[in-house]
């Protein structure tokens, strides 16, 4: 692809239950270049999940010297697991010429950002509260009250939209994987694609997460 700069930190973030996982998986599929950055955990593994994969799981005392190693990017703690990106990924990427995508909640984008503004941030979010609430139910794998959570959590997330670049809301998972394909090859430089990613701005259409924002109100009182 013409005009590519590699190096790049693509930032993938939204709530549990928005697609993140699925459009990632595209993405690293659809498009050349792109190295996933494997998260550390403390939470334990989900089915079908492998260490090393989805993420590498390792125990909260591994966890907290990484920490005072200095060895994330970033890290967070969510619904009290915590949750890291490991310096090395990065390092890594750069040497084999490659753009990073991060699969991380809100907390650890602002953290990524705050350290390196370069770093493209987009955010996933689903069209109404209702529509997040039944993907999160028939994923079958959390208690009615962990939903709840979770849906009170996603409205936090969507709320902190003006700390991403873009915004993408998925409603068709087709399309919400197209779009992202989009934004990275636009940022790489492909003409195109820079039409096409530059209407899922963050502020191209306030309105919109204005009315997402309302149905979450409604759904969480």
């Amino acid at each position: 692809m013409a005009g590519e700069k590699k190096g790049q930190l693509f930032i993938v973030s939204g709530p549990s239950g928005s697609g993140k996982t699925t459009v990632v998986d595209h993405l690293l599929k659809a498009v050349p270049d792109l190295s996933f950055s494997v998260s550390c955990t403390t939470r334990a593994p989900r089915a079908g999940e492998q260490n090393g994969r989805e993420y590498h799981f390792v125990s909260r005392d591994e966890f907290e010297e990484m920490m005072a190693a200095d060895k994330f990017l970033e890290y967070a703690s969510v619904f009290g697991d915590l949750y890291g990106t490991p310096r090395s990924n990065l390092e890594v990427a750069t040497q084999e010429g490659k753009d990073l995508v991060l699969d991380i909640d809100v907390q650890g984008a602002r953290q990524i950002k705050s350290r390196l503004p370069e770093a493209v941030a987009i955010l996933l979010v689903p069209p109404s509260a209702a529509e997040l609430e039944q993907r999160l139910r028939g994923r079958a794998q959390d208690e009615p009250e962990t939903i709840r959570r979770r849906l009170n959590h996603a409205r936090t997330e969507i709320e902190h939209y003006k700390s991403y670049d873009y915004l993408v809301v998925n409603h068709d998972l087709e399309e919400t994987c197209a779009e992202v394909v989009d934004i990275v090859a636009a940022e790489r430089g492909a003409a195109d694609a820079k039409e096409r990613a530059a209407g899922l701005r963050k502020d191209h259409n306030p309105e919109r997460i204005s009315a997402i924002l309302e149905t979450f109100g409604a759904q969480t009182q």
